[in-house]
């Protein structure tokens, strides 16, 4: 059986606003392939989503937790499908 690593939980509630995509990217691009990030956030990340779209196209799901008021928790997970 193979093993498979964990997911990251990564909390950006309280990281700087200018700090948190870099972070998130940062950190998908360490995943390994089926490999998810649970982000949580304090406002919809959609614009994010539009931003993997444009630079990670086909190399990502993205599965809502959790959508509001006050907490936004987002499954990204890594494909394994390389599109660049």
């Amino acid at each position: 059986m193979e093993q498979t690593k964990q997911d990251i939980r990564l909390d950006v509630r309280e990281m700087p606003p200018r700090e948190r995509h870099s972070t998130i990217f940062a950190t998908f691009d360490q995943l390994a392939p089926n490999q998810a990030i649970d982000l949580v956030n304090d406002h919809d990340p959609k614009p994010l989503y539009y931003q993997f779209l444009a630079e990670h196209p086909g190399e990502f799901t993205w599965h809502y937790l959790q959508e509001g008021a006050e907490v936004w928790e987002v499954e990204i997970r890594k494909t394994g499908v390389v599109a660049r």
